[in-house]
């Protein structure tokens, strides 16, 4: 069997509160799905919602047409005639998902028709976008509501519509309040019903339960589902499409047209676009899912990869990685000084093991890069030394100005000056900081990530721990701490300095 994957991002997701991309965003988003993740259908917005979101779509389907792809791009409509069809047909999309009422409920009482004349004024919506050479999909809103309270009308509502060229029948559980027995029990009863329509099953997750009623959907027979990137969508959400990808190929082994190994790198642009932070223990794709903490775990996956499963990191683009902190053992800490080149004796990695522990006792971060440090203060190693030391540095804040930064670096025994204004103190300090390295002709790191730790209280003489992740041939991850967040991350910047030193080093 196998399995249609619908991706919804950028017409559902975008319902998450605070969420609005650019048309330029949107575009990037549906080349990255289409080209990079490979998913088979893509629904990009909603018809007559406004201006730039008009544009948007138009963007999104030029580009859609002259690479192969305009088949998949699809645009949510209403039961209005000609007014979705038109906004489409100028827009140049050439499949429509039209809304309909799933539920007596929803008929009665929000369009205030009998079911009769709602199907009827669906038939001609339907006949207006097929006389325009425009497919047709039709979701059942609230459909979920509609099988539990008013089966009758769903049957009644299918059976008006099913000869009359829809393409496939989309059953919504459009607030979130299905359970999986639930679940399997309405798709199966619907395809054993009408085994030649096609349908597919949109999951929302008001009680937790998105990702068990797919997995509930897929046992039923059903060969599309709904989802969206980083499980965006409105109130708690859609089910994630890393969580679908997982469970189409573990649990049931079914064909999928994705590229799983694409998936990170599409969670992360979404991320970035949408405002939305990842969850770090989201299944698939948060940073701490491919973490192991506790010792023991490392020590088994030394012996047989004990404590691996079928979810490996590789599969999406990851890495594993083994967590620093008071609940490492003697395995966590190997582990990591083998990424880093490192061997030490017994006596040696007991110590540094229990000065590790006994920073995490004090809630303190330890990244794999502050290994060489800890070392040398256990140790007492001379070969350690930092090659970089910041001399002086300054700041100039005036209202309605930009921040200008000056600093002054010690490398390598030389001393080296620069100034420069930024959109920020940071920013300032950093484009400072590239010039002296632009001279010297070497390059900086790109940035990814920069996080922000302030302990709870409000007290304004706090510790601010700043984690900057870095890229250059490998991403790593440096700490800093002060009572002063841009010297925290002031500290974090002069321990990547020191990093990329010893690769210049060992370079020449």
């Amino acid at each position: 069997m196998k399995i249609i994957l619908l991706d919804t991002t950028l017409r559902d997701g975008e319902q998450t509160s605070g969420v609005s991309f650019t048309s330029d965003e949107k575009l990037s988003i549906a080349k990255l799905l289409l080209e990079e993740l490979k998913v088979d259908r893509l629904e990009v917005a909603s018809a007559k919602v406004s201006e730039g979101e008009f544009q948007a779509v138009k963007k999104i389907t030029n580009w859609a047409r002259e690479n192969g792809h305009i088949d998949k791009i699809e645009v949510l409509g209403f039961v209005d005639g000609v007014k979705s069809v038109n906004w489409l047909k100028e827009s140049g999309c050439k499949v429509l998902n039209l809304l309909a009422k799933g539920s007596e409920n929803h008929c009665k009482y929000q369009l205030k028709k009998t079911p009769e004349e709602h199907f009827k004024d669906i038939i001609e919506t339907i006949k207006v976008a097929h006389k325009n050479d425009i497919s047709v999909n039709i979701y059942l809103e609230d459909w979920s509501n509609g099988m539990r309270n008013s089966k009758d009308y769903v049957f009644k509502m299918i059976n008006s519509l099913k000869d009359i060229g829809i393409k496939r029948f989309m059953l919504p559980d459009t607030l979130g309040i299905l359970n999986p027995d639930e679940t399997l029990k309405f798709l199966s009863e619907i395809i054993k019903k009408y085994p030649d329509l096609k349908f597919d099953f949109h999951s929302h997750n008001d009680y937790d339960l998105a990702a068990a009623n797919v997995f509930a959907a897929l046992k039923s027979g059903i060969d599309c589902i709904h989802g969206t990137i980083n499980g965006l969508g409105e109130r708690t959400g859609n089910v994630p499409i890393s969580t679908i990808i997982a469970l189409v190929n573990d649990h049931f082994k079914f064909e999928m047209n994705v590229d799983e190994s694409k998936l990170s790198l599409v969670s992360k642009m979404v991320e970035i676009y949408s405002g939305i932070h990842i969850p770090q223990n989201k299944p698939i794709i948060g940073e701490n899912v491919f973490t192991q903490t506790a010792g023991i775990h490392a020590d088994g996956d030394m012996k047989h990869n004990l404590y691996f499963n079928d979810i490996l990191p590789e599969r999406f683009g990851r890495k594993r990685s083994y967590a620093l902190g008071k609940t490492s053992g003697k395995a966590n800490i190997k582990k990591n000084l083998e990424e880093i080149g490192i061997e030490l004796d017994d006596v040696s990695l007991k110590k540094v093991t229990a000065k590790i522990i006994e920073l995490g006792d004090k809630k303190e971060m330890v990244t794999q890069e502050d290994l060489p440090y800890i070392i040398s203060d256990v140790l007492q190693s001379k070969s350690l030394d930092k090659k970089i030391k910041v001399e002086n540095y300054s700041f100039s804040i005036a209202n309605g100005l930009k921040p200008v930064a000056s600093i002054k670096l010690n490398i390598n025994d030389k001393t080296y000056e620069d100034i420069s204004e930024g959109d920020g103190q940071y920013d300032a300090i950093m484009k400072a900081i590239k010039k002296i390295y632009n001279r010297l002709g070497k390059t900086l790191p790109k940035l990814i990530n920069y996080k922000v730790s302030i302990p709870p209280g409000g007290k304004t003489d706090a510790l601010v721990q700043t984690i900057i992740s870095w890229q250059k041939d490998k991403k790593f991850k440096t700490r800093g701490l002060d009572s002063d967040q841009t010297v925290s991350a002031i500290k974090a910047t002069l321990k990547m300095l020191n990093i990329i030193e010893e690769d210049y080093l060992n370079v020449k």
